[in-house]
């Protein structure tokens, strides 16, 4: 009797390489948006003069709202159609966008940076989702997957780069325009080279959603309440309806037949391990590259595109370390890769603590050098640890999963590492002012380096200098606190790393073949 075979998987066309284009690029710009405002962030305050809580706010909330509601429109997706909410998804972002860079108010600002992250938090899962029905052929898939996880890798390290660009010849609202074009291509291109997939059995959750989201925005909240000096009680109250909230969420995964976030899959010693660090890394990162950037231009003094440019140096090098870690994975243990990028970071944050504002600028270049380039190790591997290490029907949710903790690690550390520059700020700046201020200087440059940089252009003779001096080497010296705070952050991660996945060995090896080759 003949043997019967399943036939192969259909290989992909040209076709399917350009619906690929089509989902790579707008998911690069969507987490290219997560820094982008980071050089534009002095331009940006100095007309909408915000507080630098509020200014923390409009830089980390997009972040946090795509984060929180990824799963959820994973899960709508599969229910209306992938390529339908994407094709929504980026309409919504295009007509923000427009609506954001004419904006003017700091609060308004904040909302719809907000509304930015949903309509991000649309694309993103339909994205991903949608390359596993372009590509059948598993080995076709897992180029595809690469590609789109290196298009991510590369916005969020280019987002600053350029920023700058759009600053030099146009203005901070360019920063949000970019977004329109990409976006009506997306709207055009996608019923034209995608196909429609969706499940009708898919539950939506969105009440989860909100849950999730509501908890970590009210514990954010306490915390930048506690960085602006404001009455503790009420800080206090929001952490612990915060905490409320989130163990709400947790039972009500736990008790749910289908959850939205399948929170079980922390009892997998690799997930919650490879989680745990690249939450850690990407957070001790986020709040040092918010400061870093101002730093460059409000204390070092470098136009937008000179600050993007300091920063390509590092951005390069993390891309090539993001190409050669999956490399060197293949021949030492993963989590052995990963914390030795992690402790190179440390090293970066050490000397991070070290600068002032007087402190060359190659010096200045080479610390971020040396910093950035150590969390593309745990950015290439993390997805693929996680993923690989549970069942395949519970790839999608794990997935999902290592997604969330990019956004919500670089936001986190937008908001409590930058909340603790900005604390360090205060306390230092008025220690520093120069007597003879008015009240209103006083409590323009007590809010913010922006507000101080703005009143001491008004100033007359030698008060305005005086006061810019004592401004930088205040927000230096916030730099200096959070580069603490971040390597105490790295260094944790990289012993998690070190410990929690020291059982999984390197990528395409047995125990017998890994043994015969270390000894």
């Amino acid at each position: 009797m003949a043997e019967l075979h399943s036939p192969a998987p259909a290989r992909a066309g040209a076709k399917q390489w350009w619906g690929l284009a089509v989902l790579v690029t707008p998911s690069t710009l969507l987490f290219m948006m997560l820094t982008i405002l980071f050089v534009a962030a002095p331009s940006l305050a100095q007309d909408l003069r915000p507080t630098g809580t509020q200014l923390l706010w409009i830089l980390d909330i997009y972040g946090f709202v795509m984060a929180g509601f990824l799963v959820a429109m994973g899960v709508l997706g599969d229910r209306v159609g992938k390529r339908l909410l994407m094709v929504i998804g980026a309409i919504v972002f295009a007509a923000i966008s427009v609506v954001a860079s004419l904006t003017s108010d700091p609060a308004l600002m904040i909302a719809w940076r907000a509304l930015l992250g949903l309509g991000a938090a649309m694309m993103v899962p339909s994205t991903l989702g949608l390359i596993f029905v372009l590509f059948t052929d598993a080995k076709q898939r897992g180029v595809a997957i690469g590609v789109w996880a290196g298009g991510i890798s590369a916005g969020v390290a280019l987002g600053p780069l350029l920023s700058g660009l759009l600053l030099e010849v146009f203005g901070w609202q360019a920063t949000f325009l970019v977004a329109v074009p990409i976006m009506a291509l997306v709207a055009i291109g996608a019923p034209l080279l995608l196909p429609e997939h969706k499940d009708t059995t898919a539950r939506i959750d969105l009440f989860s959603a909100l849950l999730l989201v509501g908890g970590l925005l009210a514990i954010i909240y306490a915390i930048k309440r506690f960085a602006a000096q404001e009455p503790a009680g009420p800080s206090i109250g929001l952490i612990a309806a915060g905490v409320l909230i989130g163990l709400w969420f947790v039972i009500r995964q736990l008790r749910a037949e289908r959850p939205l976030l399948d929170v079980r899959l922390f009892a997998n010693r690799t997930v919650s391990g490879a989680l745990a660090v690249f939450l850690l890394a990407a957070a001790a990162l986020g709040g040092i590259y918010s400061l870093f950037t101002q730093y460059l231009q409000q204390v070092q003094g470098l136009s937008p595109l000179e600050a993007g440019f300091a920063i390509l140096p590092a951005a390069a090098v993390l891309i090539v370390v993001s190409t050669l870690s999956p490399v060197f994975a293949r021949r030492f243990r993963p989590g052995n890769v990963i914390a030795i990028g992690l402790l190179t970071q440390v090293i970066g944050y050490i000397l991070f603590t070290q600068l002032d504002p007087g402190t060359g600028l190659a010096l200045v270049i080479g610390s971020f050098v040396l910093t950035y380039p150590g969390v593309a190790p745990a950015m290439a591997l993390t997805t693929d640890l996680v993923v690989g290490s549970v069942p395949p029907e519970k790839a999608g949710g794990a997935s999902g999963l290592a997604t969330t903790a990019n956004d919500l690690g670089i936001s986190l550390g937008i908001a409590v590492i930058g909340s603790i520059g900005i604390a360090t700020y205060r306390s230092q700046i008025t220690q520093l002012l120069p007597g003879g201020l008015p009240a209103d200087a006083t409590a323009a440059a007590s809010r913010s380096i922006d507000g101080a940089l703005t009143t001491a252009a008004e100033l007359p003779g030698t008060l305005g200098g005086q006061l810019v001096t004592a401004a930088q080497q205040a927000f230096t010296s916030g730099l200096n606190a959070a580069a603490i705070v971040s390597a105490v952050i790295a260094a944790i991660a990289a012993l998690v790393a070190a410990t929690r996945l020291r059982h999984i060995r390197p990528t395409g090896h047995t125990q017998t073949e890994y043994e015969t080759a270390t000894h």
